[in-house]
């Protein structure tokens, strides 16, 4: 059994950096790399579609400098991606220069008729922001139930996410689709994300195939 949907929280690059001497960036940079060969491999074993926490809302906090390196790798990646996944985003990109904005939405229309897998990407993304954000939008409808909440959701265009796997060593979800994670399987790794390999992936996917899902029976 293979999960449709995996969320990563990529746990580790600064760390990873640190402990090689080399600026925080060398860690961003990295993992991207370590990124683009676990999802290569989700993709030949059948997994539908990724979403990475790449950036979250309360990592404003940290320096400016950090997040301007975060931010070139991003727009740096989108500028350069020319494969066959289906490239979306998530989060509020309202505190993030227009450059970023536009870079974004210029991936989004490149990639949207693509076959391949869907990558999601996290960027300014806070899963309990989002949960108010969604109830806001289905009050303003006048109906606040399940299904208009749900589909109000950034994640509304995705499959259930099925499994969560966190690198870097804790065992927290961080904010992390938290609405979406009520039954999804955790996995925690103590590997920083630059050193997370296809090896892992397949890892990843062979502990997913060992457990039982009940979803509450």
């Amino acid at each position: 059994m293979v999960p449709r949907h995996i969320g990563f929280i990529m746990d580790g690059n600064g760390r990873w950096a640190a402990l090689r001497g080399l600026p925080r960036e060398a860690g961003y940079a990295e993992g991207l790399k370590a990124m683009m060969k676990v999802i290569a491999r989700l993709a030949e074993r059948g997994v539908e579609a990724v979403t990475v926490y790449a950036y979250s809302s309360e990592n404003f906090a940290r320096p400016s400098s950090e997040t301007a390196a975060i931010l070139s790798v991003v727009t740096g990646w989108n500028a350069a991606y020319d494969g066959n996944m289906k490239v979306t985003y998530m989060g509020d990109f309202s505190r993030f220069p227009q450059a970023v904005a536009d870079s974004i939405a210029e991936v989004e229309r490149r990639t949207a008729a693509n076959t391949g897998m869907r990558l999601n990407i996290a960027l300014g993304y806070g899963g309990r922001d989002d949960i108010v954000r969604a109830a806001a939008a289905a009050a303003r409808r006048g109906e606040i139930t399940r299904q208009t909440f749900e589909s109000e959701l950034s994640s509304s265009t995705l499959p259930p996410l099925d499994l969560i796997v966190r690198s870097g060593g804790e065992k927290r979800l961080s904010g992390f689709m938290l609405y979406e994670a009520a039954y999804s399987e955790l996995l925690f790794s103590d590997k920083l994300w630059p050193d997370m390999t296809e090896e892992d992936a397949d890892g990843a996917l062979d502990e997913f195939a060992r457990r039982t899902r009940k979803f509450g029976a």
